[in-house]
């Protein structure tokens, strides 16, 4: 993107539930102009396109020379497709979870993001729930943690497991607050209202003796979603949707005995996709590493296929 222009030109392909979201955050930002959509179902497309006053394509191919940066929400099937076109023609990215349906997908697409000194950032949304970047801040040394994310079932989605479609979230957190090697991965799931994986629990192992218990479902009566960490220097809860964080730790009370007490954290408000599309947009600008990069996307992808991978197994020793 030349410094000389005082907007960057965006373009969005996918104008589905989470395509929308995208634009309308990045019409939220002075420094963005939405200069083209994409949709294979044009009509989609086309009403997109008149409310943000551009043109409107059902190939993505005809965005190329039009815009600077793009947000890419289509299937997890095409991501790698779309997102290599974009990154080979010049064009920053910002793509959905999961990165590519393949590691070998995501090496490829962050070689070329290098290759052509491109932004390449992953839609992993919980990253800027305020909730979680004010846990990052208390965390220090996880030893034991705890997630459920659980939903009702919606046919949105289905085109993946539930482990690439919820759980894949939790494994990009627990990943950035651990740091640390795996050492074993132990899995179970099944298929229940769709022909993939339907709920799942999975049971991961570091280095340095941290374990993650982590249990995901599309097809629960009520939604929660909650992750609760156990370290040294305390007990931390985050309930994603609320926004919420519960801190907890010890400390010697006037008698001389240790106590619980509650630590006053502070959780600033914002909209945790306005902060996603604006860090994006803000590395395009500064040309500076993403916050949540194509590696960070790759690293939580090949945790995903490992425990799916548990769970094949697992079937075929029943079978």
């Amino acid at each position: 993107m030349s410094l000389k222009k005082n907007k960057i030109k965006v373009g969005a392909v996918g104008i589905g539930h989470l395509g929308s979201y995208h634009l309308q955050k990045y019409h939220l930002i002075e420094k963005c102009e939405i200069a083209g959509v994409a949709d294979t179902f044009l009509e989609r497309a086309q009403k997109a396109a008149r409310e943000y006053g551009c043109p409107a394509f059902s190939d993505y191919r005809e965005l190329i020379g039009k815009i600077d940066a793009a947000s890419i929400a289509v299937p997890t099937g095409e991501h790698f497709k779309v997102a290599a076109d974009f990154l080979a023609a010049g064009i920053d990215v910002l793509i959905e979870k999961p990165i590519c349906a393949t590691v070998a997908e995501a090496d490829r697409l962050i070689a070329l993001a290098e290759k052509n000194k491109l932004i390449l950032q992953v839609g992993f949304v919980e990253r800027f729930n305020p909730a979680v970047m004010a846990l990052e801040k208390v965390v220090t040394r996880p030893l034991f943690i705890e997630v459920h994310r659980l939903h009702p079932f919606f046919e949105r989605g289905t085109d993946v497991d539930v482990v690439l479609d919820l759980m894949i979230h939790d494994l990009d957190i627990i990943l950035k607050l651990v740091n640390a090697e795996i050492r074993s991965v132990e899995a179970v799931g099944i298929p229940v209202l769709s022909d993939k994986i339907d709920i799942t629990n999975a049971r991961i192992s570091f280095a340095g003796g941290c374990i993650a218990n982590i249990t995901a479902s599309r097809i629960s009566a009520k939604t929660m979603q909650k992750i609760r960490i156990f370290s040294p220097e305390g007990y931390h809860s985050v309930d994603y949707r609320k926004r919420e964080i519960i801190s907890l730790s010890k400390k010697t009370g006037e008698n001389g005995k240790p106590q619980i007490v509650q630590n006053n954290i502070e959780v600033v408000s914002h909209d945790p996709l306005e902060e996603e599309i604006r860090s994006f947009v803000s590395a395009v600008i500064n040309r500076s590493q993403p916050l949540v990069s194509g590696q960070d996307g790759r690293r939580a992808l090949d945790l995903a296929v490992q425990i799916v991978q548990k769970i094949n197994a697992a079937e075929v020793l029943q079978q």
